[in-house]
């Protein structure tokens, strides 16, 4: 996008840029509303022990209230009993300070981020099998050359309407577009095939799919001897998954079924991709190598127009995970624990090595663990909303109230930052430069159009003060921008996301540059895996997957499947959306929808408030009748906190790989509220 000001006034003007070609979602071109809005924070607030109110204080005053308290807890408690939480959606530069500002400021091991609960199963699966993870190894324009395209758990017309013009392209170029999903989503309608599984039975679909291209000879012999390992083994699994099995299973027909094996098997090129449906779920990790089995079968990844590929569900969601706010690594996609790679950051910030923590525990399990006996009695909270986000939010909820010190960096009174002891005003998009990296990995620079306003400061203005104030050990790090990048880049050089050639100059004469690129004037990598694949002898890896049930099976108390997912016009956890008069017009509140059956058995009539229960808790919005979801099956957004809180029933069972929360399939019942 481009911005204009004019008499303090903020404009959206398209850009043509080569991914999104001058296309916004209404979300992008609103987003300016929110720079000047009435509830923005422009000072610090602080909570007052007596009335127990939040009342604005100077920065002086709340840093050192966030000094003190730090210091009480870890003298008390040892250094990890202060956490960290971040947001998929902070620029490379602040994702990179907060990792460096956790394990050297702080000590502490205990680090992760929203991004658990978006992009990890798919960032597993992608180690696993190519030793790299990038949503799209290939550019985004390959979208539009593919000759059959399946899309699984992915609802772009929605949730990332820009990249619709690449299906578009698709569709008139004569390709076929197949999407799996329980609904029949905005993209659904669109496609020419649509497979409507039981929520959770996403794995069984692709062993399937892979039984019938093998039976029908669509395997690609040559790729799989040459530029694979570990077929034999999976062979042999997916040869129990007939048809008629999977189509007992998920409800998907056979013809169904055989008609996309087909259509992925004839096609000169062909693109299989993923999303949040697939991915968040008790096995998320199993369900996306599925599907990395089949395009590996079929010899897809590293052909142009073709390959496996995942859907990014925020706005730095690649960049946010690659530069240590995960809690198991290190800048430039390193492992914790690994000796070489602690050596070689350590000696970028200036510490040794064997004082650097080791790998701290996924979100769910780090947010779970607050306020107790076994984990963190403080916790500082960058750009992201656990309180509406997290699943079985109101456990967690409970457990951020259980902490002795809570602090939130925000530009609005989120539903965390409403709990919080301290709460930070920080710069908004417009307002700080830095660098972004998209699906495709290719990293982007954002520019500020102005300062911040007064009273209000940038997250690596913050994240300085405070290592200041703690004397943090080595370097003293750097609160620019420009220069933390600079210093990005040398901590990442040689990793698997190295930045160690990419420079703001560079970005900016090239339209972005994509990693790896480890050298200043050698080239970048826009397509990957074309002669080899990231693993040690260059071959990617099959995995052997089995279905198996969801964590929590429907019976008589609660008879129905409940899943989430967005609405094109809020975001996330709704922080800024909901706060935006065009958005909350398009989408005002909260829905419950059912197919009508299903609400005629309940005697529930459109428009009807109802309430959704299950194990862990309930919520309640009104009613919206719809014949595109199935009888057996629920769906709300999850955009909503306060009694619309959809997370409040959602599962908190974990896949044992990536961590993420089932958000996609629960138990419930529905009553008339």
């Amino acid at each position: 996008m481009i911005l204009r000001e004019e008499d303090d006034a903020v404009s959206v003007l398209p850009r043509q840029f080569p991914t999104n070609r001058g296309g916004l979602c209404q979300k992008g071109w609103t987003s300016a509303e929110l720079l000047s809005h009435p509830q923005r924070l422009t000072s610090p607030l602080l909570r007052d022990p007596a009335s127990g109110e939040l009342r604005p204080a100077s920065w002086d005053a709340a840093l050192d209230r966030i000094t003190t308290g730090i210091r009480d807890v870890q003298e008390k408690h040892g250094r990890d009993a202060v956490a960290v939480f971040g947001g998929g959606g902070l620029t490379n530069e602040k994702a990179y300070a907060l990792g460096r500002f956790a394990r050297v400021a702080l000590g502490t091991r205990h680090i992760d981020y929203n991004g658990r609960f978006c992009m990890s199963s798919a960032a597993a699966a992608g180690m696993r099998a190519f030793g790299v993870d990038r949503g799209l190894p290939f550019p985004l324009s390959d979208l539009g050359r593919a000759d059959t395209l399946l899309l699984v758990g992915a609802n772009p017309a929605e949730t990332m309407p820009p990249l619709m013009r690449w299906l578009t392209e698709q569709r008139e170029r004569g390709g076929r577009l197949i999407v799996i999903d329980p609904r029949v989503t905005a993209t659904a309608r669109q496609a020419d095939l649509h497979l409507q599984p039981l929520p959770g039975t996403d794995l069984a679909v692709a062993n399937a799919l892979l039984h019938i291209a093998l039976t029908e000879g669509y395997v690609d012999g040559d790729y799989v001897a040459t530029r694979t390992t570990g077929f034999t083994e999976v062979r042999r699994t997916v040869a129990g998954w007939w048809p008629a099995r999977a189509e007992a299973l998920s409800g998907v027909p056979v013809a169904d079924l055989e008609e996309t094996a087909r259509a992925l098997g004839t096609a000169g090129r062909a693109i299989i991709l993923t999303a949040r449906g697939a991915e968040q779920h008790a096995k998320g990790v199993d369900t996306v190598t599925g599907f990395v089995n089949l395009a590996l079968a079929l010899g897809l990844p590293g052909r142009p127009g073709s390959g496996y590929g995942c859907l990014t569900g925020q706005g730095n969601g690649q960049g946010g995970r690659e530069h240590g706010q995960k809690a198991d690594q290190l800048p430039g996609y390193r492992r914790i624990d690994d000796l070489e790679a602690r050596a070689h950051v350590a000696q970028v910030w200036g510490v040794p090595a064997d004082e650097l923590p080791g790998p701290g525990v996924p979100a769910y399990q780090l947010l779970d663990s607050l306020g107790t006996d076994q984990g963190p009695r403080a916790l500082l909270v960058f750009g992201s909303n656990p309180v509406v986000s997290a699943p079985r939010a109101a456990r967690i909820e409970g457990r951020l109230r259980d902490l002795d010190l809570l602090v939130v960096t925000d530009f609005l009174l989120s539903e965390t930052a409403a709990l919080a002891d301290v709460v930070l005003p920080t710069a908004q998009w417009a307002e700080e430069d830095g660098t972004m990296t998209n699906l495709e990995g290719r990293v982007l620079r954002r520019r500020a159009l102005r300062p911040p306003p007064a009273g209000v400061r940038t997250d690596l203005s913050i994240l300085t003060a405070l290592s200041s104030r703690l004397r943090a050990p080595g370097r003293q790090p750097p609160d620019d921008p420009h220069t933390v990048f600079a210093e990005l880049r040398r901590a990442s050089a040689g990793g698997i996301a190295d930045y160690a050639g990419i420079s703001w100059d560079r970005i900016d004469a090239a339209d972005g540059v994509y990693w790896p690129c480890p050298d200043d004037e050698g080239p970048d990598s826009p397509r990957l895996f074309t002669y080899r694949f990231a693993t040690a002898d260059g071959l990617a890896r099959f995995h052997p997957v089995e279905h198996r049930p969801a964590a929590e099976e429907v019976c008589a108390d609660y008879p129905l499947y409940f899943t989430t997912g967005r609405v094109l016009a809020q975001y996330q956890s709704g922080t800024q959306t909901r706060r935006v008069a065009a958005l909350r017009r398009a989408a005002p509140e909260a829905f419950v929808e059912l197919h009508p059956d299903l609400a005629e058995r309940l005697g529930v009539a459109d428009g009807e408030p109802v309430r959704v229960l299950s194990r862990r808790g309930e919520f309640q919005a009104p009613a919206r009748l719809s014949p595109g979801i199935r009888p057996d099956t629920v769906f709300a957004p999850f955009h909503w906190g306060g009694r619309a809180r959809a997370n409040s029933v959602t599962n908190d069972a974990v896949d044992p790989i990536s961590g993420m929360p089932e958000f996609k399939i629960c138990a419930v019942r529905v009553e008339k509220a």
